[in-house]
């Protein structure tokens, strides 16, 4: 059964909405003891922690893996039962959010396997932390992640207490349909390539993947930038609420790109020479010199 891949998404769609339930039910218990922000965030936490309970219990940590753009689109969904605000700001911030959020999700279900199946890095992980790894996988691979999307998608949330709009919001809500498309285009010609004949040891070198060696990256992190244009352009004095999109695109120079490249430095022949002729992230041609 864990090797079907309908069966998978059984069981996914089950400890989602359960931990969906579970989140709403901590959030109706918190919510009279902490701030409106605050009771989001444990709700989110304990959701989080179901999910890294259910991964334990059917052996596979990549039942986390949606929940990076799940959990945004949910929040969303309890802001706006909360706040009721509607103008063309706010439309414009749900647009860039479902449009981001279904995309990225519908790309996992697209590429998901089975329950058998578990994403590289974490059997890197496992690997290496041997018996820490259960604690290696709660709070590097389930809790670090959310906190950090959490921390991104606040200004978002802020951003729908009022909403509003001016020059700016359609600067950062143009940015947040092009990183999305960015991701969308790069995720295609990715699946395309595997799935054309090509050897395992052979690097993509087409389309975007040609000027960028992550452009998937790239649109994930362009994306919180564009939220948080968003809701600066009508909160300046929330400045410091750039901090999730700074701690998002710190996690990938930092932590994804360098664990990625690492990995196919290993197997994938003239990565050097494709590393020194292609951009890590801006699709741009490379000088000759």
């Amino acid at each position: 059964m864990k090797k079907s891949r309908v069966f998978g998404f059984a069981i996914i769609g089950i400890i989602y909405v359960l931990s969906v339930l579970l989140g709403l039910f901590v959030f109706k218990v918190v919510e009279q003891y902490f701030s409106f922000y605050m009771s989001i965030f444990i709700a989110d936490v304990a959701a989080t922690f179901f999910v890294y309970l259910a991964g334990v219990f059917v052996k596979n940590t990549s039942v986390y893996d949606p929940y990076w753009s799940v959990q945004p689109l949910v929040i969303v969904l309890l802001i706006l039962t909360r706040f009721q605000v509607w103008n063309l700001g706010i439309l414009l911030m749900l647009i860039a959010l479902f449009y981001w959020g279904i995309r990225l999700t519908a790309n996992w279900a697209y590429t998901f396997d089975s329950l058998e199946t578990q994403d590289w890095r974490y059997d890197m992980l496992k690997e290496k932390s041997g018996k820490l790894y259960p604690l290696v996988s709660l709070l590097g691979i389930n809790l670090f992640p959310t906190i950090v999307v959490y921390l991104a998608v606040l200004p978002a949330i802020v951003f729908f207490e009022k909403g509003g709009s001016n020059f700016f919001t359609f600067i950062g809500f143009a940015l947040c349909l092009l990183a999305a498309s960015l991701q969308l285009f790069a995720d295609i010609q990715m699946q395309k390539y595997r799935k054309s004949p090509h050897l395992k040891t052979e690097i993509i070198n087409t389309g975007l993947w040609k000027y960028s060696r992550h452009p998937n990256y790239l649109g994930e992190i362009l994306m919180w930038w564009g939220i948080f244009i968003m809701m600066f352009s009508v909160n300046p004095n929330l400045w410091y609420f750039g901090i999730g999109a700074l701690l998002n695109t710190c996690m990938f120079f930092f932590i994804s790109i360098p664990m990625a490249e690492k990995r196919l430095a290993s197997y994938k022949a003239n990565f050097d020479e494709y590393k020194r002729s292609t951009r890590m992230l801006l699709p741009l041609k490379k000088s000759d010199r």
